[in-house]
């Protein structure tokens, strides 16, 4: 079964991005078909760095989930996590960043990675698919992933403007060509996501991103900003790949 052009878009949530990593793994790994017509991927804060990894340096994936399960244990280490005085979060992303994304990185992923981001001042989401070098790549990707206070108190300075993470207005972009394929650890209406086991069958629509009124989803949100146990990690990044191939599996997209 052939497929037709495809995008792959990554929700906005923290420390959870270690599930999307999971799925990542799966679709790599086993989505050949799916790989075959990918068109562009796409993200918000934590997604927007798992889209980068699968555009510009798919073979790293590994390495991206052992930094993620640093920086993880490097903020709860910390006295009141990413918040704590002195603790600068943004120059240990920017590190973790720089890690994984090739020298012509920028080429890479012009017109293939779009990446969410939200003016300081007005509010207004911008989606960003062009990058002039490396550095202006990482910047984008840096002011993604700025939740003001937990981040810190500066926003991001790009082309003369301030920006903050993309997750506040749109965490989870849709492309206007092609099917987009939606990817997040929040239970929901997402095409590779948690089942929702919950009683209430109450749907939120959070930024463009559609997510259940549960529990389960509650404890999500606060573990993406205040990352669970290691063990806990790694289960999350299980249950991505599992809840990958099991989408993969429905859409005949295995290979």
């Amino acid at each position: 079964m052939s497929v037709q052009a495809v995008n792959l878009s990554f929700a906005a949530c923290g420390f959870l991005g270690i599930y999307q990593l999971g799925a990542c793994g799966a679709i790599l790994r086993h989505g050949d078909k799916l790989l075959g017509s990918l068109r562009a991927c796409a993200g918000a804060s934590a997604g927007a760095l798992v889209a980068a990894m699968v555009v510009t340096a798919p073979e790293k994936l590994e390495r991206v989930k052992e930094f993620t399960l640093r920086f993880a244990k490097d903020v709860r280490s910390q006295r009141l996590g990413a918040v704590t005085p002195g603790y600068d979060f943004m120059l240990t992303l920017r590190d973790g960043i720089e890690e994984f994304l090739p020298s012509n990185a920028h080429s890479i992923a012009g017109d293939r990675l779009h990446i969410s981001i939200t003016h300081s001042k007005s509010g207004k989401n911008s989606i960003v698919s062009h990058f002039a070098s490396r550095e202006d790549l990482i910047k984008v990707l840096l002011a993604s992933s700025f939740v003001p206070v937990y981040a810190g108190i500066k926003p991001v300075e790009w082309k003369g403007k301030k920006w903050i993470d993309g997750g506040f207005t749109d965490g989870l972009p849709v492309l206007p060509e092609g099917r987009t394929v939606t990817v997040s650890p929040f239970a929901g209406h997402q095409d590779i996501c948690p089942k929702h086991r919950g009683l209430l069958n109450l749907h939120l629509r959070l930024a463009n991103m559609g997510v259940m009124l549960s529990k389960e989803n509650i404890v999500r949100l606060n573990q993406s900003l205040f990352p669970p146990p290691e063990a806990r990690m790694l289960q999350y990044c299980e249950e991505g790949h599992e809840d990958a191939m099991t989408f993969l599996k429905k859409e005949n997209w295995i290979q």
